[in-house]
């Protein structure tokens, strides 16, 4: 097989191009530009000073991570610990502060080794974001009322948070070189700044979007290990291996797929391993807890539980959501093999973990962390972006509003069951919606807006301007829509030498 163009090299040209500016080619961004002055001009002076779009992004990204700190203000001074309903009614609830005591960190249990009080016998999370709530509880002083400890924790972990935040946006700048101002949709994202600190999600996304930098750069091992250790926090980060697998099989990259899997294993098993020897029931509580959770908040299966009559028991909605989870893999790797283009990398990360998240059992607000930084690189249009994050909120305030109405008694403050429920379709409506235009541009790659800029995969790694050795259907013959497209193309595994670019047509 010919040699492939690396990803350093492919490009719409030998010299390195322009930074693609989204006030130039997306109207909504250049409207929005007006509040700080207009649009970047052609003559802006880009990172020829210490304001480079990194720094400026990983500014923003903390500073609206510091309002969603504000917003969650109510509950510090007083509504996490007095009345139930009103964390709810002022939409700023958490689960760090109320987990300090309920899981033995103030009582300096060791979680996984040492049994819990209550229903929950074991800290019911992945073992390195359970590392994580340990080393805020080594930071929080235990000294004090129980509810200063818990502000203390609750403070801790936001900062760690917050460093994990300033993560996500820096990699996500970083993923895509020529559009670096991309980023900002992390940094600006509503939905980010209101869901950060309910749960420790952001860990595991902040371990991904590292991973798809370390991709993005060819770097396979590296993407790997950092995967497995996201998977280590949360399960939702192996989701996507089953697409690279499938785009590597498209594009005959087994070794490198290879690579990132035995990364993958290897510093999944180096976090777990120890735990789940030593203390095998304390590190198991996770999947059976998963296993057994009934239906919950903000899912489907929950919509249907309270309009049937005999609810559906959790063995089925388990055997069910699987099923249907299965389908929509199949239906993402069909999708990936049968695209008149190899699609990106990221446009079927985020298909498949919309698909785990609309077929799960539960939908927790903080969940939409998971799509966040996958939605910006796959779909960087800020229309669709805003729409998205509109439903989002719309979903955020409906299950506080839910919540406060359920535990207000005969006061009823809040949304009753039928708001609550259109709310969920709403979240439902909106992913879909942001699914359906990602598999548009997989169909049309003329109107994805990274390609239309000349690019290929720019966070495809080695898979960015490779040619492919197996595809199914129409997949083999240039889609005719695409002799159409007026702007730059590139024409991507047309690359005889290695490092050669493919042809700019």
């Amino acid at each position: 097989m010919c040699g492939m163009p690396s990803a350093e090299t492919t490009r719409a040209s030998v010299h390195e191009p322009d930074l693609v500016r989204p006030t130039k080619e997306d109207p909504v961004a250049a409207t929005g530009s007006e509040l700080f002055g207009g649009p970047l001009g052609r003559r802006a002076l880009l990172g020829t000073s210490w304001w480079t779009p990194v720094r400026v992004i990983a500014l923003i990204a903390i500073g609206v991570f510091a309002l969603g700190m504000v917003q969650k203000l109510p509950c510090y001074d007083g509504a996490w610990f007095f009345g139930a309903s009103s964390q709810y009614t002022h939409a700023c609830y958490s689960d760090i502060p109320h987990l300090y005591q309920g899981r033995g960190f103030a009582d300096g249990l060791v979680p996984y080794f040492d049994k819990l009080e209550g229903d929950m016998e074991y800290l019911e999370y992945p073992v390195l974001t359970g590392v994580f709530m340990e080393v805020a509880a080594w930071l929080t002083p235990g000294s004090g009322t129980i509810q200063h400890q818990e502000q203390v924790y609750w403070m801790v972990n936001a900062g760690m948070l917050m460093a994990c935040a300033a993560v996500i946006a820096v990699c996500v700048t970083r993923t895509h070189r020529r559009r670096p101002w991309d980023g900002l949709l992390v940094a600006l994202a509503p939905a980010f700044a209101l869901t950060a600190t309910i749960n420790w999600d952001l860990l595991a996304v902040a371990l991904t979007a590292a991973a798809m930098l370390m991709w993005a750069r060819s770097r396979p091992f590296a993407f790997g290990v950092l995967l497995g250790l996201a998977t280590a926090a949360k399960l939702y980060p192996m989701l996507l291996l089953g697409p690279l697998l499938v785009l590597c099989w498209r594009a005959g990259r087994w070794r490198e797929f290879g690579t990132a899997l035995l990364g993958a294993v290897g510093s999944w098993l180096v976090v777990n391993l120890p735990v789940m020897l030593l203390a095998p029931e304390g590190w198991s509580k996770f999947y059976t807890f998963s296993q057994e959770r009934g239906v919950d908040f903000g899912s489907f299966w929950l919509i249907l539980s309270q309009r049937m009559e005999t609810p559906l028991v959790t063995d089925t909605v388990n055997t069910m959501a699987t099923l249907l989870m299965l389908v929509s893999s199949v239906g993402v790797a069909a999708l990936a093999l049968t695209a008149p283009r190899r699609p990106r990398f990221a446009q079927l990360a985020f298909l498949i973990v919309a698909a785990f998240i609309l077929t799960n059992k539960v939908y927790s607000p903080q969940y939409v962390l998971w799509l966040i930084p996958l939605a910006v690189l796959a779909r960087p249009k800020w229309r669709d972006f805003l729409i998205w994050q509109a439903c989002e909120v719309a979903y955020f305030l409906g299950i506080w509003m839910y919540l406060a109405y359920t535990t207000s008694g005969d006061a009823h403050k809040g949304l009753p069951q039928e708001g609550y429920q259109l709310a969920i379709a709403v979240h439902l409506l909106g992913t879909l919606y942001l699914c359906a235009v990602i598999v548009r541009d997989i169909f049309l790659p003329e109107r994805d807006v990274v390609r239309r800029s000349g690019d290929d995969d720019p966070s495809g790694g080695v898979l960015d301007g490779a040619e492919d050795v197996f595809v199914l259907g129409a997949a083999a013959r240039p889609p005719r829509h695409a002799a159409h497209f007026d702007g730059p193309y590139v024409e991507w595994g047309s690359g005889d030498e290695p490092g050669k670019n493919p042809r700019s047509l």
